[in-house]
């Protein structure tokens, strides 16, 4: 059994049955994740015959790095190798004192949105856990970059749709036994789950990122397709009842610029008139545009994406353009494509209907 895979009330469940008080989880997570041991023998504050139990039946598995590509910018792309053959990506950006780690939360993605390189090749499955967990185990302790001090979740997937497995991710990303972040400097991005919006707000209540990208429900349908569900109404109340619980009391919306589709003036107002309207607080991240194999879209020039950055910022939102990083190792945003087989058939039938029911 995988360590990582066992939630924090399963890992104090295993020492209760082993005649150890439950406190001791919380020992074992500092070992693990606190200071990147993986061998149990060498946890010394643990009695003798426990280490020897936990030797037996538990490894602290972590993915196979099968590739480590370094950007000229300092970026490093991550192809992990999962135990069921297939690929996941995760990405390092460090950035004067800071360093970002994005990670995956599925392999490939069921929502599709038309300007992501993940979405074009569907969905396999949720990651589990300790998939999870051990990419941030690995970019800590197998990098030579420093500790990460912060976390995405934009690489691959929608990490709202794998919600049970997520919220246990965060709570060990939160406590101090394990990485010790702050609520600040973990982000959620989503397209815009709605339901899970609202438990999140409270479940565990991080730092919210929601892709937007249009206005209006007619665009933002052909962008982001989960919007035929759960349209932009649904999706800015939800926004408005979560920056009260949000840690910085606003959200980020992020809109990816694509050439003569939501790059002009009046789409930046339109935007501006949105959020206002419901009473949002509200910044902006402005990604342009990454190209993909089989994009179909273009990066639109340097002064349409500067004139939609200065339209929001007159109409008083903090509006920042995201520098593209990694891209030449397709390792910016949208590209984070991987080497994913598309092995439908091994999603289970109870996750495949979960799926199905939230479109």
């Amino acid at each position: 059994m995988n360590f990582l895979d066992l939630t924090k009330s399963e890992l104090e469940q295993l020492c209760i049955e082993n005649g150890q008080p439950k406190f001791k989880a919380l020992q074992l997570t500092k070992w693990v994740h606190k200071k990147g041991v993986q061998d149990f023998s060498k946890m010394t504050d643990l009695q003798s015959s426990f280490r020897d139990y936990l030797s037996r039946k538990l490894k602290v598995y972590i993915p196979k790095i099968i590739q480590s590509t370094k950007s000229a910018d300092g970026s490093e792309k991550w192809l992990f190798n999962l135990k069921s053959g297939e690929v996941v990506e995760s990405v390092i950006i460090p950035e004067g004192g800071r360093i970002t780690a994005c990670v995956s939360s599925q392999v490939g993605c069921a929502v599709d949105c038309s300007f992501c390189a993940t979405g074009q090749q569907g969905f396999s499955r949720n990651l589990s856990l300790g998939e999870m967990l051990g990419q941030v185990w690995a970019m800590n302790y197998l990098s030579n970059v420093g500790r990460i001090s912060n976390i995405v979740l934009m690489g691959m997937g929608e990490p709202l749709l794998n919600y049970s497995n997520l919220t246990e991710f965060l709570k060990f990303l939160l406590m101090d036994e394990a990485y010790g972040l702050s609520r600040r400097k973990v982000t959620v991005s989503t397209s815009g789950i709605v339901p899970f919006i609202d438990r999140l707000r409270i479940d565990c209540p991080v730092s919210l990122a929601v892709s937007l990208h249009a206005a209006n429900n007619e665009l933002r349908d052909k962008l982001v397709p989960i919007n035929r569900k759960y349209p932009l109404e649904q999706l800015m109340r939800a926004c408005r009842d979560y920056q009260d619980s949000a840690p910085r009391k606003f959200i980020t919306f992020e809109v990816v610029l694509l050439d003569g589709i939501n790059d002009s003036l009046n789409d930046a107002l339109a935007i501006s008139r949105l959020i206002k309207d419901y009473g949002i607080n509200a910044k902006f991240n402005l990604i342009p545009y990454n190209a993909f194999n089989g994009g179909i879209f273009k990066k639109p020039a340097f002064e349409r994406i500067k004139g939609f950055q200065m339209k929001l910022q007159e109409s008083g939102y903090v509006t920042t353009v995201r520098k593209t990083r990694g891209d030449d190792v397709e390792g910016a945003c949208g590209q984070l494509s991987g080497i994913v087989n598309n092995r439908i058939s091994r999603v289970g039938s109870r996750e495949k209907t979960e799926i199905a029911g939230l479109f």
